[in-house]
């Protein structure tokens, strides 16, 4: 094999991500042990051997170039890899350790993962977990990313995607809306009710309801005065207050429909589900933290 790199350039290597994450030489060269001018010149040197500007520098700050960050992405990977290969060979990783970085869609995480935490960390005391909520989708490299959950698979060749659960949906209403309204016997029937629509925030596009008709799969936009975004807890809480009926997924409403404060309708048509999925980038390396955490999330979570 061709040598390519000298010590001193993949010490350069190091600084430059060091500056990239910090977003400035001097916290860089504070964390190396280094004087901010031999980041600057570490950093100048590496721009002159790749011919490319990799920093905007300004009196007061450094910012990444598109350059810059292209090559800061791939180092960062480069560098992650080299520190788990040396921790394996040294024997440091057969416990997982370090910090596990995931992304989980809201309801997701407060039903099912968040829940689970305490419990993995009890088996992986040297992990540390940072949760990010949200439903909108991240970017892995750019983000520090290890691992997202999804309803839907982003189809992305440089990712690695795994069932985790195929989750049962549900049609909900309150006893008071019932009453008032009536309860629905067939789907044409929701023509005369308040259907309350969930729109995904990514594409302005209304979710359809999921439907079986005597094992014929059907999907019904209904029609309805109320629509939530982004959170489909908020249609959860307009059902529960008497708005209407919504779909959701059942192990988000179990408790209520067991204490009567939620009714399920239109048992008949029901029996479809939505897959979530897991998430993580392709490897040579996969952290032996992510490797523990998506085995316990197979072993506790329904398939």
């Amino acid at each position: 094999m061709q040598r390519h790199f000298d010590d001193l350039q993949l010490g350069s290597i190091e600084l430059f991500c060091l500056a990239a994450e910090a977003g400035s030489f001097t916290a860089a060269a504070l964390v190396a042990g280094v004087t901010p001018a031999a980041v600057s010149r570490s950093v100048s040197r590496m721009e002159e051997r790749l011919g490319v500007r990799l920093f905007a520098r300004t009196t007061r700050s450094v910012k990444l170039t598109d350059s810059g960050r292209r090559y800061f992405e791939e180092c960062r990977e480069a560098l992650a890899q080299l520190v788990e290969a040396q921790r394996e060979v040294m024997g440091q990783q057969q416990e997982p350790s370090g910090t596990l970085r995931i992304s989980i869609p809201t309801t997701y995480a407060h039903h099912r993962i968040l829940p689970l935490l305490p419990a993995f960390r009890a088996l992986f005391p040297a992990v540390k977990v940072e949760a990010h909520i949200s439903n909108r989708n991240i970017d892995f490299v750019g983000e520090g990313y290890d691992m997202a959950i999804r309803v839907r698979a982003i189809p992305d060749s440089g990712l690695i995607a795994r069932p985790l659960e195929d989750a049962a949906l549900v049609m909900i209403a309150s006893p008071d809306y019932l009453k008032r309204a009536g309860t629905p016997k067939t789907l044409d029937d929701l023509a005369q009710h308040e259907c309350i629509q969930y729109e995904l925030p990514s594409s302005g596009r209304r979710i359809a309801w999921l439907f079986n008709d005597n094992g014929v799969p059907l999907e019904i936009l209904a029609e309805g005065n109320y629509c939530c975004s982004d959170d489909v807890l908020g249609g959860v809480t307009l059902a529960k207050s008497g708005a209407g009926i919504f779909q959701t997924y059942r192990f988000i409403v179990e408790k209520e429909l067991a204490d009567g404060s939620l009714v399920e309708v239109l048992k008949p048509y029901g029996g479809r589900s939505r897959p979530f999925t897991l998430l993580y980038p392709q490897s040579r390396h996969v952290p032996l933290r992510l490797r523990a955490f998506i085995d316990f999330l197979v072993e506790q979570l329904p398939r």
